[in-house]
């Protein structure tokens, strides 16, 4: 009878929204929506035509010459690294938590995701503040990998929790090891999640200023913004900045094949069965001596070194009110740049989810532009277009805005279309059957109905803005610090007793909106 019913109740939305997908996009849709994806275009566009200013055999010198080449080796060799590590630790943990009997293992797999409320710059700052001979690539490989393993935990812990341990159990019976199982059964599954994960870290590590420049170690961001500072010539910084951008779009698109080849599925009917947890016997011990010493690197240790700076280090660089001005900054760009991002996002991911036509999927394509564009490069393409086309622009607000809106309207846009998903289409064109105009139809209906979603991708926005640098850096305006940008300076000085207080309200304006996030979930 229930089963009956269900059906019946989803059969009408389903022709509802076949329906919605034939019909024409709206203006108040189609306007807005197209504005965002010109704006997303905006700075890759602009940057290529800086790029190519003087010629295509200037842009080609700059690209081959040897500098170029050892920054395209040295960020490759940092890739490398941090992918590796964060495969280790990430897969590692991952089996622990979910297929074994380690004590303690919720406690485990929370600590296991805190490390993403500490922005990489400020773990970088912490383990050079403790040992500054770690200063090059060492330092970087280091702080990267414990900021950014979570991205390869969290995937392939869901991915444990889904495979079906019937195949696993079928290769036992037909005499299988646990460890040749484990590689010809469970690995091949996980390989899309881990894949995943991965590529989140690699396209983290290139796009990432903050923990190279207080590491210094010279990567492709570092360079683009040390050239952009030192010459009144801007092409060699466009230039490296395409360079840059085509290495992400390569990433992006291996793994799109890769996860286009992979597939894994059970063919038996009714639900999988929790997976049996394996126990650690006498390797509990070293189980937990390992999560224990991961916890220790990436949790524990920036919080203590925080901690120490704070109550050791030389009091008299405090400045309270420098640090109120930047708090106050951070917040007041943070929640001016969600609020942008968000009206922005909205048209964007309601097209995406009512409309199937090829208008509509382009039009999310082009914002999911910026996602691949590192924010150093977002940041000089804006600097170049305003300083040529719209110069009253340069450093003030409106402008940083922009850049914000630009690399960050993807994770609002992914929010809103899912929210907007998960409600009843059937009420909108109830709505459009009494006369309602589509405007009246979106404020009255779709958005009341997807404002829970819509806020929690709000708040997603507001923490990634406020711990965002590169671009605040190059973009801010004059005389406006934030917590990052004076962190920045502060750890750039050497003073870290200065730069402690920074990194302490960044770890705790960031923690709030987390931990909300974290209990809606």
């Amino acid at each position: 009878m229930s089963t009956h019913g269900s059906r019946t109740a989803r059969r009408p939305a389903s022709a509802f929204l076949a329906m919605a997908g034939r019909r024409r996009p709206p203006l108040v849709l189609l306007l807005p929506a197209t504005a965002a994806a010109l704006l997303a275009l905006l700075p890759l566009g602009y940057l290529g035509v800086r790029a190519l200013e003087h010629g295509w055999e200037y842009a080609w010198d700059l690209v081959t010459e040897a500098r170029t080449l050892e920054l395209l080796g040295r960020s490759l060799a940092l890739t490398a690294i941090v992918v590796t590590g964060c495969l280790v630790l990430g897969v590692s943990l991952a089996w622990l938590v979910v297929r074994t009997s380690l004590p303690g293992r919720s406690a485990w797999a929370v600590l296991a995701t805190l490390p993403l409320a500490v922005p990489s710059y400020v773990a970088a700052f912490t383990w050079i503040s403790a040992a500054p001979s770690l200063a090059g690539l060492p330092g970087a490989a280091i702080t990267l990998t414990c900021a950014c393993f979570p991205y390869v935990f969290l995937p392939v812990a869901a991915a444990l929790r889904g495979i079906d341990p019937a195949q696993e159990e079928a290769a036992h019976s037909l005499g299988s090891g646990s460890l040749r199982t484990f590689w010809r059964v469970t690995a091949p599954q996980l390989r899309p999640a881990a894949a995943g994960g991965s590529i989140l870290v690699a396209l983290y590590v290139l796009s990432d200023f903050g923990s190279v420049s207080i590491t210094r170690y010279d990567t492709f961001t570092r360079a683009i913004h040390s050239s952009y500072q030192a010459s009144f010539d801007r092409t060699p910084a466009a230039v490296l900045g395409c360079v840059l951008v085509a290495m992400t779009v390569l990433l992006v698109l291996a793994e799109n094949r890769t996860r286009g080849r992979a597939g894994h599925a059970r063919t038996g009917r009714g639900n999988a069965r929790p997976p049996a947890r394996l126990r650690l016997g006498r390797w509990t011990v070293p189980a937990l001596a390992w999560v224990g010493a991961v916890a220790a690197a990436t949790v524990a240790f920036p919080l203590a070194t925080l901690g120490y700076w704070l109550t050791i280090g030389n009091s008299a660089d405090w400045n309270p009110e420098r640090l109120w001005s930047a708090t106050l900054s951070t917040v007041t760009v943070a929640a001016a740049g969600a609020a942008v991002t968000t009206l922005l996002a909205l048209p964007v991911g309601v097209l995406s989810a009512r409309h199937k036509g090829r208008a509509a999927r382009l039009l999310e394509q082009s914002v999911y532009a910026g996602h691949a564009v590192p924010g150093i490069t977002v940041g000089l393409a804006l600097v170049f277009f305003s300083v040529r086309y719209a110069y009253p622009l340069y450093q003030e607000m409106p402008l940083l805005i922009a850049a914000y809106v630009v690399l960050f309207l993807p994770v609002a846009v992914a929010s809103a279309r899912a929210a907007v998903l998960q409600s009843p289409p059937v009420l909108e064109e109830v709505a459009r059957s009494l006369g309602r105009s589509p405007l009246r139809v979106l404020r009255e209906i779709t958005v009341p109905l997807a404002a829970p979603g819509i806020g929690a991708g709000a708040a997603l926005t507001f923490v990634v803005i406020m711990k965002e640098l590169p671009a605040t850096l190059l973009l801010r305006p004059t005389g406006t610090d934030t917590l990052a940008t004076r962190l920045w300076t502060e750890t750039g000085a050497g003073a870290f007793a200065g730069a402690a207080p920074y990194a302490a309200a960044i770890v705790l304006l960031a923690a709030i909106p987390s931990y909300l996030l974290g209990r809606r979930s």
